[in-house]
């Protein structure tokens, strides 16, 4: 592993599609459900690489130089990001939760951002590949690291934290997520608070927001706990954008929107306050905060005042866009919603739910895409359609000119691609 980090250093470029490879990189053949990297070592060995990490001896009568072999390349990945993030001079906080996390992480990089060089999670790079390609992407130079940590299964939080070694951890909610993994709620619980008991047991700090009953339950006896209240802060208003209030009164303007994403903004100016940044320079960074890649976007689309809170959805996250716009949104109401997945044995039950809930609201018009939804469309007043392909030559924008639409789906439903000219 020494001579993997010594060939990183020289190159600090990790590529694991052969198709993207470009001089000097150190290529990682990865395995997929559709492909095998190590059919393609050669060719990026062609295409300039500095060296590739292969774990299929199978392949080479002799294996070429610029081939390592070991064990298990993905393994090799994790471990080359370990090794490297102990040679950083960094303080690294980790981010995991059933909603809301993609965009605490990037309210709380903006925010911290006004007083460190701040490295942080791009897109959605979150999982057992995405985490160690975070940490290897991270300057040198860096002074904070946010590292977000998704999961669909137990386990997979900890074998993370065990690759970024994160002093500092917040959790922004439990909710309704990957039931089907996690094996139901109670098995989400355990799942995501393995982040807790990793920071427990390493002496690491936890943000705890304890207006959150369920994150209070979870927290490890003796862990070091810094505490905030989500419910010092208030909702001002919400109609267009969400807007907070302080316990002094102070105004807190975003361009996000929902009254979901109060936690979200109260997580980033407690640790704003925590990292010892002005707090003229939090409220600033999180008012010129524009959300982006459809998460909490609101846009004119067609005539359309239009949600884009499209980039994932489950049972929990659901309720609440679906909630949030039937308190805060007066004008006319259509609802386009996509299947959400994985949930399991769970499936059936929750969809039920959301037809319910929005099916009782005489000012929602509703589209239901995706065969789950589908499975009720002799039962419940809206459209259903099988897919967005389905769906598509039948949207009429014109006919909802002036009214609120709320897009929001689990991200294998694609639903933006319902806004394609």
């Amino acid at each position: 592993m020494d001579t993997l980090l010594q060939l990183f250093l020289s190159s600090r470029s990790i590529c694991t599609d052969s198709r993207k490879v470009k001089s000097g990189d150190l290529f990682f053949a990865l395995k997929g459900a559709n492909f095998d990297g190590n059919e393609f070592v050669l060719n990026a060995l062609e295409k300039g690489a500095l060296a590739a990490v292969a774990d299929d001896a199978t392949l080479f009568t002799e294996a070429p130089k610029g081939v390592i072999i070991v064990d298990n390349a993905l393994q090799a990945l994790q471990q080359l990001a370990r090794k490297y993030r102990d040679t950083l001079q960094i303080s690294v906080v980790a981010l995991t939760g059933s909603n809301g996390k993609t965009t605490t992480k990037e309210l709380v990089a903006t925010v911290l951002a006004q007083k460190y060089k701040v490295h942080f999670t791009q897109g959605n790079l979150n999982n057992e590949i995405g985490v160690p390609l975070t940490l290897l992407s991270t300057p040198p130079d860096s002074e904070i690291l946010i590292v977000e940590m998704g999961a669909n299964h137990q386990g997979e939080i900890d074998a993370l934290c065990r690759i970024a070694n994160p002093e500092y951890g917040l959790i922004t909610n439990i909710g309704l997520a990957h039931l089907e993994g996690f094996g139901g709620p109670e098995g989400v619980k355990k799942g995501k608070s393995e982040m807790y008991r990793y920071l427990h047991s390493q002496g690491g700090t936890i943000f705890l927001n304890i207006s959150d009953s369920t994150l209070v339950d979870l927290v490890p006896e003796k862990s070091r706990v810094l505490t905030y209240a989500g419910n010092d802060y208030t909702i001002v208003e919400n109609t267009t954008f969400l807007t907070l209030a302080d316990d002094r009164n102070k105004i807190i303007k975003t361009q996000l929107t929902g009254d979901y994403n109060k936690s979200n903004v109260v997580a980033a100016i407690f640790m704003g306050s925590y990292f010892g940044v002005a707090e003229t320079q939090v409220y600033e960074a999180l008012e010129n905060y524009i959300p982006t890649n459809n998460r909490s976007q609101q846009i004119d689309f067609k005539g359309c005042h239009l949600i884009k809170d499209a980039y994932n959805a489950n049972p929990s996250s659901m309720a609440s866009a679906l909630h949030s716009l039937i308190h805060t949104v007066k004008s006319p109401k259509v609802v386009i919603l996509g299947d959400m997945l994985e949930l399991g044995d769970f499936s059936q039950e929750e969809h039920q739910k959301v037809l319910d809930l929005v099916c009782s609201q005489p000012d929602i018009e509703a589209v239901m895409i995706g065969p789950r939804f589908g499975a009720f469309k002799d039962t419940y007043t809206a459209k259903f359609y099988n897919s967005v392909q389905e769906a598509y030559p039948n949207i009429n924008w014109k006919a909802w000119q002036g009214k609120t639409v709320l897009l929001k789906g689990s991200r294998g439903i694609a639903l933006e691609k319902l806004l394609e000219e």
